[in-house]
């Protein structure tokens, strides 16, 4: 089982795009095993993955995760944190899955013929030997996302950030990847709009316009997020109709 310590610390962390404030001075600190990252589109989710993967530097403040700055050491962030995209389109580099699979454990130093032998290996124990030569063009939307799955976990890294993991898949898909989400040792951070998809976690984030609105466990802060949205709803509907 992957170290889950330290996690991800932000201090005073604040994020600027074209302008405007999208992350706005946050100050967190990030141990639990399922953390929940919940709020409306444009609140500011996507960007906050991004910082704590290193894929954006803060504007101002700092982040740490596992006690290095995942922006500045890649290669450190690399062996700490996997991302799964909501859209494996963003996350697909290569033609092949073999390649697709081989690519991450290059980047950790891994020399091409043995990354190459790993995610035949990784394959194998998935029962999808015969993926390795396909072309990821003709996978399908849910087998491409699966594949984006395995790629993150044949890295094996401490904490794996999911982007909207069960948007736009059917129920018994949904089901199936809930099952093996739950089933990984890894720390899982999960950022969504949906609250139903969050009450397992340890631990909730509501992130609204850039702040922390509430953060607790699931049985305080859902409820308030559900409210609040509902009050959102009924108002917007009520301006419709007065329009």
């Amino acid at each position: 089982m992957p170290d889950l310590s330290p996690g991800i610390h932000l201090s005073s962390a604040s994020v600027r795009l074209g302008g405007r404030v999208v992350l706005d001075t946050l100050t967190l600190s990030l141990t639990e095993v399922r953390i929940g990252i919940l709020g409306r589109n444009g609140s500011g989710k996507t960007t906050l993955l991004r910082l704590m993967a290193g894929l954006i530097a803060p504007d101002a403040g700092s982040v740490r995760l596992d006690g290095v700055d995942p922006f500045a050491d890649r290669k450190a962030a690399l062996a700490a944190i996997g991302i799964l995209f909501q859209n494996p389109d963003h996350q697909i580099l290569f033609p092949t899955v073999e390649e697709e699979l081989a690519f991450g454990l290059a980047q950790q130093g891994l020399p091409q013929a043995q990354a190459l032998a790993q995610a035949h290996r990784a394959l194998a124990a998935e029962g999808r030997t015969h993926w390795a030569k396909a072309p990821v063009t003709s996978l399908s939307q849910g087998q491409r996302h699966y594949l984006c799955l395995l790629s993150v976990l044949i890295m094996q890294p401490r904490t794996i950030l999911l982007d909207e993991p069960l948007a736009g898949f059917d129920l018994p898909t949904q089901a199936r990847l809930a099952r093996r989400f739950a089933a990984l040792p890894q720390r899982l951070v999960t950022i969504t709009h949906d609250p139903a998809t969050l009450a397992t976690a340890d631990r909730i984030l509501w992130l609204e316009d850039g702040r922390i609105a509430a953060d607790g466990p699931p049985s305080q802060v859902l409820p308030a997020f559900t409210a609040e949205m509902a009050r959102i709803g009924e108002r917007d509907a009520d301006a419709d109709l007065a329009g």
